[in-house]
């Protein structure tokens, strides 16, 4: 699965009672993005159960590529993501999953090949009992914004 680009998407739509991005000064905090086409998810399980390290590294791709474009898509005229500061990727796990850096890495790698050459961000892989919908991954990113070049 290739990894989208900020802004390469649509914006995604909410499944519910929120702003899937939100802008705070020179910042972007995104709602935590599931991995879907078409307002689908593509995918639902547990890592470590139905959901094997490999897929959920592919969800965690397309999830965070969600995210990008959520971000993107409330930038102004004339701005642009400078760069990722912080990503969050919940996943939905087996008590005995433990490759949760691995899964999560994808997400890094996502933002690692939209910005090459940019630090990488801080982030957490939190392992959860479940996700909604029954998503195996759940990513939520803040973004700085700068003018664009």
């Amino acid at each position: 699965m290739s990894a989208p680009h900020a802004g390469g998407g649509p914006a995604p739509k909410p499944a519910g009672a929120y702003a899937v991005a939100r802008r705070v000064g020179g910042l972007v905090y995104t709602a935590g993005m599931t991995p879907r086409r078409g307002g689908a998810l593509v995918a639902t399980g547990m890592l470590g159960d139905t959901i094997s390290v490999e897929t959920g590294r592919e969800l965690t791709t397309l999830a965070t590529g969600r995210a990008l474009d959520a971000a993107a898509s409330i930038l102004q005229p004339g701005e642009a993501l400078a760069g990722i500061v912080s990503l969050t990727v919940f996943l939905a796990a087996a008590p005995q999953f433990t490759a949760h850096s691995t899964v999560a890495d994808a997400a890094s790698e996502v933002v690692a090949e939209w910005m090459p050459g940019a630090p990488l961000p801080v982030r957490a892989a939190v392992g959860v009992a479940s996700l909604p919908g029954g998503a195996p991954v759940e990513v939520q990113l803040i973004a700085e914004v700068r003018p664009a070049p």
